[in-house]
């Protein structure tokens, strides 16, 4: 829902800034794979030890780069499968590491393993929903639809952790990631039963 309007606004943000990054020879490729180890690094070293309000805004500015490696690579013309490959490969690691680090952080806490093992399985659920898109892809047919895309979950999970970094209870990170885990798993659903409309008037008939 939020990255079908989020993107074209980002684009148009950051339209400048990749041109001039272009022009300086500087690779999407390059922008890529940095924005992918700042999402990581920060992920993995401010959230679990705390830093719950510039954990967050780190994250955010370094997963705003994956608009502008986009944005990049129209500018020189050069869209195409590796890109999307690549982009979406290391989209992965990060999308991972955001929410193992608020795991890691409840589960420093020692009372909220509960809250630990949300944060996983969104991890896990998260994952699914990107593979059932990207495989229906790979087969020739689309699965672009559900209530939890990628952008959603980031945007819900990093917002409240944000919060909870203000002093706001962390039982509001608790019913989100409850949430997501809920919405992720609907998500799932959604798309195979969209693939499965578009997979069955393709089977032989015998």
């Amino acid at each position: 829902m939020l990255s079908r309007y989020a993107r074209a606004v980002m684009s148009a943000v950051f339209a400048p800034l990749a041109r001039a990054l272009v022009r300086r020879g500087v690779s999407p490729d390059v922008v890529t794979v940095v924005g992918t180890l700042g999402v990581v690094l920060s992920a993995l070293l401010l959230l679990p030890t705390g830093h719950l309000v510039v954990g967050p805004l780190v994250i955010t500015v370094f997963v705003l780069s994956d608009t502008l490696d986009g944005a990049m690579a129209r500018e020189t013309g050069r869209s195409g499968p590796w890109g999307a490959f690549l982009d979406s490969t290391l989209d992965r690691f990060g999308d991972a590491a955001i929410f193992l680090g608020v795991a890691l952080w409840f589960l420093g806490r020692g009372d909220d393993a509960l809250a630990g093992v949300l944060a996983l399985a969104c991890l896990a659920l998260g994952s699914v929903v990107s593979y059932a898109k990207a495989r229906a892809e790979g087969l020739g047919m689309t699965a672009d639809v559900g209530v939890a895309a990628r952008a959603d979950r980031l945007v819900a999970v990093l917002v409240a952790t944000f919060l909870v970094g203000l002093g706001v209870p962390s039982v509001l990170l608790v019913v989100v990631l409850a949430a997501l885990a809920v919405l992720s798993a609907v998500t799932v659903g959604q798309r195979v039963a969209t693939v499965r409309r578009q997979a069955l008037p393709r089977r032989p008939v015998a």
